[in-house]
């Protein structure tokens, strides 16, 4: 489908929401949208967002935004990435390639998961220079090394620790739609895949999902029951500490990021612990449902240290990244978007939503008299 026509049918990402939610089936839509508890971070996401308001600007003549950027040594076109998401391969048949693919194509960051559906080396052909490794930790300091190891050794340059999962989450809407980890049809689900015939066929193609990566370090892990939505990779991880990060520190030689961070003096004392980046994060309301804004943890984050901040939570547009970055991060991280893109218009889909994220910052940029990304502060209604 040309580019005219798909910004005809779908210019916008609740577009891309509405048919990624026909296409996929509903035990999966469950696990891809929803948060925990009474999904209240996802209202608070959406609000603190929306509060963030820039000084349209008159008579300054034809502004040509620029979207390019730098993070940790690296030049980006745009100020946007692939965030991490568990189980992509649910999402759509194939959802690691595919986004690992566009991202190298697009020259941004793909970030691949612990409990992806597809292993680092899976990836090596198709990632090119833009892939980051996310880990959840692993108790086992051998399966540690030999996680990195491989990591590296498939191209992943960059390493984003995720500090933020002390403990597997309730998600009360994923367990009613019945997912469990492994994934197994029952015939509940039976039902629901018959009513989406391309998801169906993909994963008739590929094979059931699993998580790959962590499978292959099965026979390490512990026993006893576990939460309808834990899986190994809560088996093999530990809830991180300084001394976990100084370890990670000495045998990782690239660029490490600190992925969940909301507290201030978290931030503050990364720089001294070897840190390279922060990444403020509520996990998108799927852990805490307690959880300020985001947004408001950029605000606590920012002023307490020099490195470069990330952020994600909540993104639905250019104009967001716009937001974020006018409040102090570096970089905006978006995961469930590329994953509605890609339910909504499989393949195509990255290219679309990356598509859209560009000609909606061009265009805000332009209201708002921005022709680069540093101008943006000046331009805030309100101090941030």
């Amino acid at each position: 489908m040309r580019a005219m026509d798909l910004h005809s049918r779908y210019p916008a990402l609740s577009d891309l929401k509405a048919r990624a939610r026909r296409r996929i089936p509903h035990f999966v839509w469950e696990y891809l949208d929803s948060a925990t508890g009474a999904e209240t971070v996802t209202t608070r996401n959406r609000a603190a967002l929306d509060e963030v308001l820039f000084r349209p600007a008159a008579l300054r003549g034809e502004v040509k935004a620029d979207l390019s950027t730098t993070l940790l040594g690296r030049s980006y076109p745009a100020p946007f990435g692939i965030a991490p998401l568990g189980m992509s391969g649910l999402i759509w048949p194939e959802a690691e390639r595919h986004l690992a693919r566009h991202a190298a194509r697009a020259g941004i960051p793909y970030t691949v998961s612990t409990v992806a559906t597809r292993t680092p080396e899976d990836l090596k052909g198709d990632i090119g220079d833009q892939g980051w490794f996310q880990m959840y930790p692993p108790r086992d300091p051998g399966m540690r090394t030999d996680m990195l190891r491989r990591a590296r050794e498939a191209g992943f340059h960059t390493l984003v620790l995720t500090v933020d999962v002390p403990a597997a989450s309730r998600r009360e809407r994923q367990t009613r739609g019945g997912l469990v980890q492994p994934p197994r049809l029952t015939p509940r689900l039976m039902a629901q895949v018959a009513l989406c015939p391309a998801w169906a066929l993909g994963i008739q193609a590929t094979g059931m999902p699993r998580m790959r990566l962590m499978d292959s370090y099965a026979d390490q892990k512990a026993t006893g029951p576990l939460p309808s939505t834990a899986h190994v990779g809560y088996l093999l991880r530990a809830a991180p500490d300084w001394d976990y990060v100084r370890a990670l520190r000495e045998e990782w030689d690239g660029p490490l990021i600190l992925k969940g961070v909301m507290e201030a003096e978290v931030a503050a004392r990364a720089d001294a612990e070897g840190v390279d980046a922060i990444w403020v994060s509520n996990h998108a309301g799927r852990q805490f449902d307690g959880s300020p804004a985001s947004l408001d943890g950029l605000r606590h984050v920012r002023g307490a240290t020099r490195l470069p901040i990330l952020f994600d939570s909540g993104i639905e547009g250019g104009l967001d990244v716009m937001r974020a970055l006018a409040l102090g991060a570096s970089f905006v991280m978006m995961g469930r978007p590329w994953h509605f893109a890609l339910g909504a218009l499989g393949r195509e889909g990255p290219a679309h939503w990356h598509d859209i994220l560009v000609k909606d910052m061009a265009s805000n940029m332009a209201q708002i008299g921005a022709q680069r990304l540093s101008d943006l502060p000046e331009r805030l209604a309100t101090p941030g």
